[in-house]
């Protein structure tokens, strides 16, 4: 990648070759400098120039330009500034400093969440080279969530790593990372580090395939799954705060409250991540299928072209796929479609089935006698 002296600063934090065509092609006006967001609070920003860090606000009509904005073929609107993000920004005359434009993402990793009656999409991070999916080795450790993780990097175009953690908890680490291996594919890295014995420098080298100058990475996972601890480790002055679990379930309790990107000794940029306690995928049933590449392609050898994979006869993808897997992908198109309905579409299913479970009490009852 060949990088103009003035945008060498923006290497160091991640400038890739999307982002510089986008300025090459589109230089910003007098007075605006890009910067990079390294932290979104509400009612501010952080921003990054490659040289130092710097609060600012936020353009009132960019908040609400990106919170309407639907990308072609997304059923859900909704975008915001997120980290990673590039932006433009300007100081006014009292020297306070504004956002005022997004470079277009060269992608996002985002998930959909229910505020009451209504589906949000939420934009987690942008711009990243890597995502490290941490999962415990202790009772935190489950296939399907990590299943569930994969498909959401995989679906937004990222590479992935799986990095499971507190190997030192576990009896059976060789027994679990085989069972992550087999989930994820061969394509898919798979480490088991003691984050707490391996700190510092022995961490670093379990992760140098990925920490080369101008990456970054963004730490995913649940509450108490050592993002913070691995965060500490990869960057000493990384003021990421880190607590114990809590005794019944092995959670976390949230140490880390906001998305916040720090810059390693070996050059990358890495994004420590609040604990995702519910995760729904932000896609359709179509592009989930995708999703499901073993699916997919055994698909093409049902009987029937609209098979479901249930109980149609001559279903190639119940004889190939795995009772596990299949399980799974058919609870995940269940969720994308109830996305997919609107309010009144859902309360119509509610009310069938309230009227549904009327009868067939009825009917025990008058069994009953």
């Amino acid at each position: 990648m060949n990088i103009p002296e003035t945008l060498a600063p923006l290497h160091r934090i991640g400038l890739q070759d999307h982002e510089l065509s986008i300025l090459k092609h589109d230089p910003p006006p007098p007075g605006l400098v890009t910067m990079r967001v390294i932290e979104v609070q509400r009612d501010r920003v952080v921003l990054h120039d490659g040289n130092a860090e710097h609060e600012a606000q936020v353009l009132p009509a960019l908040w609400r330009t990106l919170a309407t904005a639907q990308a072609p073929g997304q059923l859900v609107p909704g975008d915001s500034l997120a980290v990673g993000d590039w932006v433009l920004s300007g100081r006014e005359p009292d020297g306070s400093l504004w956002v005022r434009q997004r470079l277009p993402p060269r992608n996002q990793i985002a998930r959909r969440h229910r505020d009451e009656s209504l589906l949000v999409r939420q934009v987690l991070v942008s711009n990243v080279d890597r995502v490290l999916i941490a999962m415990g080795l202790d009772s935190d450790f489950s296939t399907t969530r990590l299943e569930r993780y994969l498909l959401l990097v995989q679906m937004a175009g990222v590479a992935a790593a799986v990095v499971l953690t507190k190997a030192d908890l576990c009896p059976d680490v060789e027994s679990r990372v085989a069972r992550a291996q087999a989930v994820v594919g061969d394509d898919v890295p798979v480490l088991a580090l003691d984050s707490l014995a391996e700190a510092g420098a022995l961490a670093r080298a379990a992760l140098a395939p990925w920490l080369s100058p101008g990456q970054t990475l963004v730490l995913l996972g649940a509450s108490g799954a050592g993002k913070s601890t691995l965060t500490n480790a990869l960057v000493p002055s990384a003021p990421a705060g880190t607590g114990a679990v809590r005794d019944g379930d092995r959670r976390g309790r949230h140490t880390t409250t906001v998305r916040t990107m720090h810059l390693t000794p070996e050059g990358a940029c890495i994004i420590d991540t609040p604990g995702l306690r519910t995760l729904r995928l932000d896609t359709d049933p179509q592009a989930l299928e995708r999703g499901f590449g073993d699916v997919a392609q055994l698909a093409a050898a049902c009987r029937f072209r609209d098979c479901r994979h249930q109980g149609e006869p001559g279903c190639a993808v119940r004889d190939g796929v795995g009772e596990q897997r299949l399980k799974s992908f058919h609870k995940l198109v269940r969720e994308a479609e109830r996305d997919e309905q609107t309010v009144l579409e859902r309360k119509t299913e509610r009310g069938r089935w309230k009227a549904t479970g009327r009868a067939v009490r009825a009917w025990m009852k008058e069994k009953r006698g």
